[in-house]
């Protein structure tokens, strides 16, 4: 099984900053991708930002230039730090991970995490 457990979530003032954590854990054999996504209320789920196993980024242009996404490889961690946050960053940001297992080495498949809520209000 693959565990993907996302944290970091809570409530941050206009202009503040607040960083996401998310780690995978269970039986993997590789990972591709890592990243975020979010989903507003009453909204579809959109990207956040993304990061490849060679370190190469992507992120929507609603959150370029102010969030930065890394990874931990040793610690199969990604984080989202989030800055100059406002009322539209608030949202359920979801930890995605593509990867594949020991049994299907070289199929790849999508895990989500829970979720964890950023709430930007004064």
């Amino acid at each position: 099984q693959v565990e993907v457990v996302g944290s970091g979530g809570g409530l941050v003032q206009p202009g503040g900053s607040r960083r996401v954590s998310c780690a995978v854990s269970g039986s993997i054999f590789a990972i591709m991708r890592m990243g975020w996504y979010r989903q507003a209320p009453g909204k579809q789920r959109e990207l956040g930002a993304t990061i490849t196993s060679g370190g190469t980024t992507n992120s929507a242009d609603s959150v370029k230039g102010r969030v930065t996404i890394s990874r931990d490889n040793a610690k199969k961690s990604v984080y989202l730090q989030m800055n100059s946050l406002n009322a539209e960053d608030t949202a359920v940001y979801y930890c995605n991970i593509f990867l594949s297992t020991p049994e299907q080495a070289y199929y790849w498949t999508d895990y989500w995490g829970e979720g964890t809520l950023v709430t930007v209000s004064s």
